[in-house]
């Protein structure tokens, strides 16, 4: 996609630096003067801002591990770990803001995933030739759901203790190898302070796995280039301009606008996206009347929720992130943006609806009534007004979508798409394909 390289060492080190270790050349070519299609819009500035967010995550869980005592034994006051985590907040110098900065920092790494996901969905990102690209983005998913669900334990307060209990009791459902899982992430017999050792340990070294694979991933992304709004690949050189200035200005521009998000959250609401069970130490012996886990993972809590089997259950919930890795090879599409795509688009707005939705379910009680006031009428069965019926069918229209992506693969018209990125700017409105040339003609 990059073609030669431009680069040139201007100094005897950098040539010298250069017959050695490219590195230098390496950086010129992916990042200055990397071709890239000229007519990116805004949401493809989360992949900049995923890698501010990784950069963050990491460096304020170095600082917090040099402080925090992985053990679960009793303490006065509460764990050894509950109480470093107390330390880190008022005795470690900035260490309140270090740890606001850490714990808010995971709810933004989220959000910035989500928005990037659902941008790769809507424009096609997933197509041929970037299936590898959207499988290793994928895999980066996973570990970071394994990696926030450890962190998440790691203050053991009470949801921390209990959210580790329901979670690994999940894997127990599994045939075969499930006991066998849940006693290896136990370490024991019952989630305990081998379970937190174990937990800290991984949690620590996640980070620098997805900082590999993301890596595998900006390789992958280099090999075909970057998608574009159009969906339709670069022609010429015309299609393109360097990445430097022009993507890093615009990338940083996002990065500060989406950094003063992340600083309201830290300096003036910190605790708005936890939970106030987990400044209680962790007691197994008094259970928190509502276990529920961090809102990134509430869509999926509530289709486990939804399913009154167990083992479906989980296999349900496992199903909902899995179904991503297939994704290309279920919209077979030959557009890739739903720009062109009509009936796509229309079934896609209401799948964002449909995963903000599951969200809310997950955070309510499942027997919670979604019309309280109107379920003594005779045309609301009390029966189906609660969270888990509505659940069970907003889970049921999420894997329904990817059902209907194949099928609209096979049946749907596409608007007629151009037939490349300047096309729309330098000749007006969209044409069909090989209707360029007669456009020319009659003009």
């Amino acid at each position: 996609m990059s073609g030669h390289s431009t680069y040139k060492p201007k100094t005897g080190f950098t040539r010298w630096l250069d017959s050695r270790l490219p590195i230098i050349r390496l950086g010129w070519d992916s990042f200055v003067d990397f071709p890239t299609p000229k007519n990116l819009n805004y949401w493809w500035t989360f992949g900049g801002i995923l890698a501010l967010c990784l950069g963050i995550q990491i460096a304020t869980g170095v600082v917090l591990a040099m402080h925090y005592v992985p053990s679960g034994l009793a303490a006065p006051g509460g764990s050894l770990a509950f109480n470093s985590v107390e330390h880190i907040m008022r005795d470690v110098n900035h260490g309140w803001m270090i740890r606001y900065i850490h714990a808010n920092g995971a709810s933004m790494f989220f959000l910035a995933v989500y928005i990037h996901m659902f941008r790769g969905i809507y424009y096609g990102s997933f197509k041929p030739p970037r299936e590898v690209l959207w499988i290793l983005g994928c895999i980066i998913y996973l570990l970071m759901m394994a990696t926030a669900f450890m962190g998440y334990v790691l203050p053991w307060g009470q949801m921390s203790y209990f959210g580790a209990v329901v979670i690994t009791n999940l894997f127990g459902a599994l045939p075969i190898v499930g006991k066998s899982i849940t006693t290896w992430l136990w370490g024991g017999f019952a989630v305990d302070n081998p379970t937190l050792n174990r937990f800290f340990s991984l949690h620590y070294l996640l980070p620098f796995m997805i900082a590999g694979v993301v890596v595998l991933h900006i390789w992958a992304l280099h090999v075909p280039g970057n998608n574009n709004p159009r969906g339709v690949e670069v022609k010429s050189k015309a299609d393109t301009v360097p990445f430097h200035p022009y993507y890093t200005v615009k990338d940083g521009f996002a990065m500060v606008v989406f950094l003063i998000l992340f600083a309201s959250f830290v300096f003036y609401m910190p605790d708005a996206l936890g939970h106030p069970d987990n400044y209680v130490p962790a007691n197994p012996l008094v259970t928190p009347a509502h276990i529920v886990p961090e809102w990134y993972f509430l869509p999926f809590y509530a289709i486990l929720r939804a399913v009154p089997d167990k083992l479906t259950g989980v296999l349900c919930m496992f199903g909902a992130v899995g179904v991503l890795f297939v994704l290309p090879w279920i919209d077979r599409s030959k557009t890739r943006s739903m720009r062109y795509r009509p009936t796509a688009r229309l079934f896609f707005l209401i799948f964002i609806v449909d995963c903000l939705l599951l969200g809310l379910c997950g955070s309510h009680e499942p027997d919670d009534k979604i019309f309280a006031n109107l379920a003594g009428f005779t045309f609301i069965d009390s029966n189906l007004n609660s969270y888990t019926w509505l659940s069970r069918i907003l889970g049921l229209y999420y894997f329904g979508f990817y059902v209907i992506l194949f099928f609209l693969s096979w049946t749907e018209k596409p608007l007629p798409v151009p037939e490349s990125i300047s096309e729309p700017v330098l000749k007006g409105p969209a044409l069909p394909k090989g209707a360029t040339a007669e456009a020319e003609k009659k003009g």
